[in-house]
């Protein structure tokens, strides 16, 4: 019998306060498992506007405690009641003067797994990100979830193959890769390396992107959020590029095994040879 997940990822517009932001993923997440979802995952920063696209010390306010600010406190209850795995992406205060670009993971039942911080943050226009987040000192961390595996790596930690093949020694199964990217930077990148990584490394990877435009830049985030297999096909059709969205879909797990016995990349790798890689 086939080990099938169904998996949902959810790409929104800002609604202009973090309230109804917040309360629209919590719908969202109601659909999913309305719809037999067992693991969900958001966008960058879910409960926030992209608030990188400028410099302003009024941003700080959006951060908050991991597991205990409110926003993680208030998607366990979610996730007890609905028995739904959660890949939560938030902006964390580890302590005053001290913030991460993280994603929460928490289990069917509620519990907090851990987190995962982003080891690579960009600096260039529209995503000033180093004057918010420190770089992830947490490595790549697997969580053993109620529907298998599962990793995540941030938005531009996509352009590094470093942390994929990480997640993938690490019995990743399942990689959730929550961002916000827009039309003009590298759009003609984003079906490119994810499944890419997908096929490397021979796991499923969950693609989430914004849309729309938000106030604080004109960065224009154009979703076309999706899940690819090991095999990087796309598994169904690939999200809207202008609209919310949420899309659930089947992930057969077995199909992991199939691939890597038929490509057999990981027997094949050659880690003796790679010592020149980690030298600065």
């Amino acid at each position: 019998m086939s080990q099938i997940v169904r998996a949902a990822l959810v790409q929104t517009r800002w609604t202009g306060d973090q309230e109804s932001m917040i309360a629209l993923h919590e719908r969202y997440a109601r659909e999913a498992a309305a719809q037999g979802a067992q693991i969900i995952g958001f966008q960058e920063v879910f409960n926030a506007p992209y608030f990188c696209q400028v410099q302003e010390p009024e941003h700080y306010r959006w951060a908050e405690a991991v597991p205990d600010g409110p926003t993680v406190r208030r998607m366990r209850e979610l996730a007890r009641e609905l028995g739904l795995v959660m890949v939560l992406p938030v902006y964390e205060e580890e302590q005053t003067g001290v913030y991460y670009n993280t994603a929460a993971v928490i289990d069917a039942d509620g519990s907090y797994l851990g987190k995962y911080r982003k080891h690579h943050i960009p600096q260039v226009k529209g995503f000033w990100e180093k004057y918010y987040f420190k770089p992830g000192n947490l490595g790549w961390p697997v969580f053993d979830t109620a529907v298998g595996k599962v990793g995540v790596y941030i938005c531009y930690d996509r352009h590094f193959p470093e942390g994929w093949r990480a997640l993938g020694l690490a019995g990743a199964q399942i990689v959730y890769n929550p961002s916000a990217t827009s039309r003009g930077l590298s759009a003609y990148l984003w079906q490119l390396e994810q499944p890419a990584a997908a096929v490397a490394n021979e796991y499923y990877v969950a693609a989430i992107n914004r849309v729309g435009t938000e106030e604080y830049g004109d960065n224009d985030f154009y979703g076309t959020s999706y899940f690819v297999d090991p095999r990087g096909q796309f598994v169904g059709d690939v999200a809207s590029d202008k609209e919310e969205e949420l899309v659930v879909r089947d992930l057969d797990l077995d199909l992991i095994e199939q691939v890597r016995q038929q490509w057999a990349f990981y027997r094949d790798r050659r880690p003796d040879a790679y010592g020149p890689l980690g030298e600065a």
